[in-house]
């Protein structure tokens, strides 16, 4: 292979754009998705904070420092926090998507943003432009090579996190341009995570983000005392996309073009229902169908028209996806998710237990579900739902949904995010005065001195 090394890089190129931005430049837009984005992280952490991942992710953690663990009394290192924050907001699935992506920014940059300015520098400003640019950064990755991390058997948002992550937090910290090409160039070797976690429903896909977080940390933080990176991060030979898209083509001009002038962060959906996002669409179909009147013992076949870009993780293998094996499994199982909207009414954090997965009912509408693939389908450009059910009688019912809800097209409102923090923070233990205090301090955090100390129960 021959590669002509550019005058200027990639890296190079998005590190003078972030060095220009400054928090009282971010549009209105995209100040009101990071405090969106703050409430819903937290949130998030809280009602995962006694699931048994979280505890082995604290359990498994020995570098004790003055960071919070969110919902926890003990603190962990800046790392450490924001491994163990990251690993329990994107554990329930509960968290933001980019569509154009798919990824999940908030689980990965919160995290990280907010335990690196804890611990060296607690200024909300920072945190709210750090967080900004980091979501920006990851976001805009994924619309380089759109699919192709995924086809290659990698997680975007383990891939592509580190990397916003070491943006965020360098912003964050107030690193120079040098420094945040070092850092990008620090976390490309630190990214990685693999999606094998579909083959059995195995916790590894929860600590990416988490991992994620604490990669874009150290980087930052080796960037910071001088510690060198390769500049052609992306674009190289051997670089990110090379290694895990298999590929150096791209459109970078996603990534840098108008950077800092439009703002992708702005259309980051929030998910109404904790699984995986494309599988959210055909709920909303089930539920409509199941508000028709069509019961369950009327229905001979479901047939939903699906992308083909999503089939290897949510359909297949069919007679899994049909029966999962266990609750985080069924979060990636369009078929029983679909069954699961229908029969109760709505999917929430109760839908994965044990128990819940081998309801009859689920189960044998579940094993009607097939899927054909649409090759016109516009994913990744946005998520849509279909489904076509064959009754008795010979009739046929359809219903279809053109867009995520929670997302660009249908965004929740300020008042449905806190709605669903405090519905989080309830499934998490906290009281309604614990949930006030927080969202108190939340609404001011941007505008004052970083400190989470009150979170830590």
């Amino acid at each position: 292979m021959t590669f002509q090394l550019p005058k200027t890089s990639v890296a190079e190129t998005l590190a003078q754009k972030i060095v220009a931005l400054k928090a009282g430049d971010l549009p209105m837009s995209t100040t009101r998705k990071c405090e969106d984005l703050l409430i819903d992280v937290v949130g998030l952490c809280v009602t995962a904070r006694n699931e048994d991942y979280v505890t082995s992710a604290l359990l498994g953690s020995d570098d004790d420092g003055p960071c919070t663990v969110i919902g926890h009394k003990r603190t962990l290192t800046a790392s450490g926090a924001a491994f163990v924050n990251g690993t329990a907001a994107h554990g329930e699935d509960f968290d933001d998507t980019f569509e154009g992506g798919p990824v999940h920014a908030g689980a990965v940059i919160v995290p990280a943003v907010l335990a690196a300015c804890e611990r060296h520098n607690p200024d909300g400003q920072m945190a709210l432009i750090g967080i900004a640019v980091g979501t920006e950064v990851l976001c805009r990755l994924s619309l380089v090579v759109p699919k192709a991390v995924h086809k290659a058997g990698f997680h975007p948002t383990a891939i592509f996190g580190a990397m916003g992550a070491a943006a965020g937090v360098g912003t964050a910290l107030g690193l120079d341009a040098r420094q945040i090409v070092d850092a990008l160039g620090i976390a490309g070797s630190m990214a990685g995570g693999i999606i094998e976690y579909l083959a059995e429903g195995a916790w590894t896909k929860r600590l990416h983000a988490g991992w994620a977080a604490q990669s874009g940390i150290r980087a930052a933080l080796l960037a910071r005392q001088g510690f060198v990176g390769p500049r052609t991060v992306f674009e190289g030979v051997h670089g990110l996309f090379h290694g895990f898209a298999h590929t150096t083509d791209g459109d970078y001009e996603a990534l840098t073009g108008d950077f800092g002038m439009r703002w992708v962060t702005d259309t980051l959906a929030f998910k109404p229902y904790p699984c995986g996002t494309m599988a959210q669409p055909y709920i909303d179909c089930a539920r409509r169908l199941a508000a028709r009147g069509v019961r369950l013992e009327d229905i001979t076949e479901i047939v939903c028209e699906v992308a083909e870009g999503t089939v290897h993780r949510l359909w297949e293998p069919l007679a899994s996806k049909q029966r999962p094996r266990n609750g985080y499994a069924a979060k990636f199982a369009t078929p029983y998710l679909l069954a699961a909207g229908f029969v109760h009414g709505g999917v929430g954090l109760g839908a994965f237990t044990e128990k819940a997965i081998g309801d009859a009912d689920v189960l044998a509408l579940a094993a009607k579900v097939k899927f054909v693939i649409d090759p016109q389908n516009p994913y990744p450009a946005s998520y849509t739902g279909h489904l076509r059910a064959t009754l008795k009688d010979g009739s046929v019912v359809e219903e279809r949904q053109p867009h995520l809800r929670g997302g660009a097209q249908e965004p929740l409102t300020r008042q449905d995010v806190m709605q669903k923090f405090a519905l989080n923070a309830l499934h998490g233990g906290w009281t309604t005065a614990q949930s006030d205090a927080t969202l108190g301090l939340l609404a001011a955090l941007y505008n004052g001195r970083i400190d989470l100390s009150t979170l830590r129960n």
